[in-house]
């Protein structure tokens, strides 16, 4: 869930002026997984808008307190999360760690980069939700390191159902600056997308997995 519906609209506001987002019903991008999507999300582009990662930071230390309590350590996700999460724990005057996809090959061959001792209270700072797996990889790899992951803070998610499951699956609250609702009800107020657009993102967002464009 979000934080609050102001800060939803606020990042939905910036992600869009930034072009973090990209919207494009008609010309689909392609993921990673292979899923067809009209729209495209790059959290990584928040780092180099002073003023947009200086709001994001402030929210997210802001509510992170508010709703979970001052952890002992904020952890980021490799590697979109880092650099937001670094920020985040500069400003809450905490200690930061982030978890790697898969251990290091080499040296110590840690997944778990950074001081994190057992019994430690944990916040993980996440850019964005799509199916919520590998987000949730990295709090079990938190967990099995003996912390007490106390929830996770993201940018965005698309609100998939299937994240919703999987974070009710694993025992862990996720709230969010903003939302895929939020997202299209601005861009249809401030003429980002037309109304017809709009339907056809409304769609995808049902099931992403198996949408199509119509030709």
């Amino acid at each position: 869930m979000i934080f609050n519906k102001d800060t939803a609209e606020k990042t939905a506001e910036f992600l869009l002026q930034i072009n973090a987002i990209k919207l494009n019903p008609r010309n689909p991008f392609t993921w990673a997984s292979g899923w067809k999507s009209p729209i495209y999300c790059d959290n990584r582009l928040i780092l180099s808008f002073p003023a947009v990662r200086n709001y994001v930071r402030d929210e997210f230390s802001k509510n992170i307190e508010k709703q979970f309590g001052k952890p002992d350590v904020i952890a980021g996700v490799a590697t979109g999360a880092i650099g937001i999460g670094m920020l985040v724990a500069e400003s809450m005057g905490l200690p930061f760690v982030y978890v790697r996809p898969e251990p290091k090959k080499h040296g110590r061959q840690n997944q778990v980069e950074g001081f994190l001792q057992k019994g430690q209270n944990v916040v993980v700072v996440e850019d964005l939700i799509s199916t919520g797996n590998s987000s949730l990889l990295a709090v079990e790899v938190l967990r099995e390191a003996g912390a007490n992951v106390k929830g996770m803070a993201a940018i965005f998610t698309y609100g998939f159902d299937v994240a919703e499951q999987n974070f009710k699956s694993a025992n862990l609250d996720l709230f969010t600056l903003s939302n895929y609702q939020n997202l299209l009800n601005l861009a249809v107020a401030k003429r980002y997308i037309t109304e017809d657009e709009e339907q056809t993102l409304r769609e995808w967002n049902v099931s992403p997995s198996t949408w199509t464009i119509e030709v």
